[in-house]
C-alpha cells in the first residue's frame, strides 16, 4: 500500500499589495502628510504609478484553500495559466514560503527546482555547488562523491565543472541545477518551468529522468504549459485557477479541462473588417454527428455557416491545424480542390462543408482556425475556435504499443519480404 507523501490541508497564501513603509520614520512623515493635505506622494520615484490601483495595506490571496494529496511514486502534473498559483504552490511545498492558513504535512527530503538561479551560490564551482546541495539535503560527502560522476556527465558540463557557476548560461546552470536535483535521490522531486531554458535534446533526457525517478518509488511534482510533455511524464493531475484548486485526477482530464478554458479565451481572437462573416462552425463524423475526437486514418468534416455583409466578387476560406505546442501543422484551403466561392450577394448566407480524409496526425490534441478572405484582405479570421482530439485506435495502425509521440505523423504502408 502506498503511504501519503504530501498532503496539503485547507492551504491558503497571502500577499500584501501596496506601500508597507519607506524604510524612514521621516519619510513616512512626510508621505503621510502628502496624503492627506491630497498632494502627490514624495517618495515615489518620476515616472512611476501603481499599476494595480490598490490602497496601502490591501491583500491578495495567491492560493486559496488547496486540498490535495500524494503518494509515493506518483507523478504530479501542476496545470493551470500564468497567474494561477502554481509558483506559489511549488514555493509553500519547498518551504521558500510559509502558508498564511493551513497545513502542508510532507514526509521526506524534497529537492527542488523552481527558478534559474535558485539553490547555488554564483561564487562557489559547479563541483562545490554540487556538494553544497548534497549536503543541504543531508548527505555525507561519501554519497555525494559516489553520485558525483554521473552528474557531471547527465549536465553535460565537464569541462566547467571548477568554474564558478555566475560564468554559466542559463542553460548550463538549468542543466547542471536538474542534474544535482535529480540524482541526489530526494524523496520528492520539485520542478517548475525552468527546464523551458534547456534544449529538446536536454528537455528529454530530464523527462527520461523524472521517469525513472518515480519507478523507483520516488514523488515528482512537474509544472509546465507544455501539455504534451506533462501528458507523457504525469500520471494525475490538478488544475489551478485564480488561485483555487478547480479540478483534481488523471491527467488526461486535467489537460483537457485546461485546452477547453483555453479554447473558450481564443474564441475572442478574432480579426477582419467582417465583409463577409463567420456565423457558426462545427466539427462532425460523417454521419453528421457533433464530435470533438477521430480515431487516426478516420474521416471527418469541418462546417461553418457564413453570411455576406456586402456584395464580393469571390471568397476563399482557409483552415489552419495546430498542435498544442502551437506548432503550424496543417493547411486546407478550397483552392485546394479547385472549388469557388464566387459573386455573394449582400445577404447572401453560404454553409460550407469540407471533409477532410484519412486523418494522418499523430495521436494528440489539435487546434483548427477558420478564416475568410481573399487577396485584398481577411473578412473573418477566428484562431483555435475549434479543439479536437486525434486517437490511436486500430483503423490506421494495429502495433500493440503506443504511439511514439516524437512524430507529427504517421506513414502508410506495406510490407514484403524475398
Amino acid at each position: 500500500m502506498s503511504d501519503v507523501v504530501i498532503k496539503f490541508e485547507n492551504v491558503s497564501k497571502q500577499y500584501r499589495l501596496g506601500v508597507v513603509g519607506t524604510g524612514t520614520l521621516s519619510h513616512d512623515l512626510n508621505r503621510f502628510f502628502a496624503r492627506i493635505s491630497g498632494k502627490e506622494d514624495p517618495t515615489k520615484k518620476v515616472g512611476v504609478s501603481n499599476k494595480l490601483n490598490v490602497r496601502d495595506g490591501d491583500y491578495v490571496w495567491a492560493l486559496r484553500d488547496i486540498n490535495f494529496s500524494l503518494n509515493d511514486g506518483e507523478v504530479l502534473g501542476v496545470v493551470g495559466k500564468n497567474g494561477a498559483g502554481k509558483s506559489t504552490l511549488l514555493k509553500l511545498l519547498s518551504r521558500v514560503t510559509a502558508p498564511t492558513t493551513g497545513e502542508i504535512k510532507v514526509k521526506g527530503r524534497i529537492a527542488s527546482l523552481l527558478e534559474v538561479g535558485t539553490g547555488f551560490h554564483p561564487e562557489l564551482t559547479g563541483k562545490e555547488n554540487i556538494f553544497l546541495n548534497g549536503a543541504i539535503l543531508g548527505m555525507t560527502n561519501r554519497e555525494i562523491k559516489s553520485k558525483f560522476d554521473e552528474i557531471v556527465e547527465f549536465s553535460g558540463v565537464s569541462k566547467y565543472v571548477d568554474t564558478p557557476v555566475k560564468r554559466y548560461s542559463s542553460g548550463m546552470y538549468v542543466r547542471l541545477a536538474f542534474a544535482v536535483a535529480a540524482h541526489l535521490e530526494p524523496e520528492i522531486l520539485i520542478v517548475d518551468e525552468v527546464l523551458a531554458v534547456g534544449d529538446a535534446e536536454f528537455q528529454k533526457k530530464a523527462i527520461g529522468k523524472m521517469q525513472s525517478v518515480s519507478k523507483s518509488g520516488r514523488t515528482v511534482l512537474f509544472v509546465s504549459h507544455n501539455l504534451t510533455a506533462v501528458e507523457q511524464l504525469c500520471t494525475k493531475g490538478i488544475l489551478l485557477q485564480n488561485g483555487t484548486l478547480v479540478l483534481e485526477g488523471p491527467i488526461h482530464d486535467i489537460t483537457s479541462a485546461y485546452k477547453k478554458a483555453s479554447v473558450n479565451e481564443n474564441e475572442l481572437k478574432r480579426s477582419g473588417t467582417r465583409l463577409v462573416e463567420i456565423k457558426n462552425y462545427e466539427m462532425t463524423n460523417m454521419q453528421g454527428k457533433v464530435i470533438d475526437e477521430v480515431f487516426l486514418g478516420e474521416n471527418f468534416k469541418i462546417n461553418a455557416g457564413f453570411v455576406a455583409k456586402e456584395t464580393t466578387d469571390y471568397t476563399d476560406f482557409t483552415l489552419d491545424i495546430r498542435n498544442d505546442s502551437n506548432e503550424f501543422i496543417g493547411h486546407i484551403t478550397n483552392a485546394d480542390d479547385l472549388f469557388e466561392i464566387k459573386n455573394l450577394q449582400k445577404g447572401e448566407e453560404k454553409r460550407l462543408s469540407v471533409e477532410i480524409k484519412e486523418m494522418s496526425f499523430a495521436p494528440g490534441t489539435y487546434y483548427i482556425s477558420l478564416w475568410l478572405g481573399n487577396k485584398y484582405g481577411t473578412f473573418d479570421y477566428i484562431e483555435n475556435c475549434i479543439r479536437f482530439t486525434i486517437k490511436q485506435g486500430e483503423l490506421y495502425i494495429r502495433r500493440p504499443f503506443p504511439f511514439d509521440k516524437r512524430a507529427k505523423s504517421v506513414l502508410k504502408s506495406s510490407w514484403s519480404a524475398k
